[in-house]
């Protein structure tokens, strides 16, 4: 047994040490975990200490996610959530994350991006751009309806 206990502290030190470079989530670190060679028990003893310890935090982590992927990325928010569903987050902790966002940031990102479209595209009928603006803004993961909503400011 003491080989078993060595093992779940290299674990431990191991993803800590990863975990204090970079934030993490827990169902990242419980995959790492098990590629590292625990079981799912030892795996989860290992992810309730470095929870214990403050290492992980899922809602943190949701947090700095959306807040990178907004700024650098200029992501929307159903593109968002669907890469922290991926992830596997909860939606408590997604939308903890997502509440962070800052609506009229949000919005001034949402038509900057479908301005700088607007203006890239070539001379086409109005609603060719229109709809090659629409697909643009969702593809970034903004919503429908609030690209809609902005789309006389852009196209006129």
């Amino acid at each position: 047994m003491p080989a078993d206990k060595k093992t779940k502290n290299e674990a431990f030190k191991k993803m800590a040490a990863l975990c204090s470079r970079s934030e993490q989530c827990s169902p990242d670190i419980r995959k790492k975990l098990i590629a590292f060679g625990l079981n799912e028990d030892e795996a989860e003893d290992v992810l309730e200490n470095l929870k214990g310890e403050k290492f992980i935090d899922d809602e943190r982590f949701a947090k700095a996610y959306v807040a990178e992927k907004f700024r650098i990325n200029k992501w929307g928010r159903i593109k968002i959530r669907y890469y922290l569903k991926a992830k596997g987050l909860d939606e408590q902790t997604i939308e903890a994350g997502l509440g962070n966002l800052d609506k009229e940031k949000y919005k001034a990102a949402l038509l900057k991006t479908m301005k700088e479209k607007a203006r890239k595209l070539k001379k086409k009928n109005k609603f060719e751009k229109m709809g090659q603006i629409i697909r643009f803004a969702q593809s970034r993961g903004f919503e429908p309806e609030l690209i809609h909503r902005h789309m006389d400011d852009i196209v006129s």
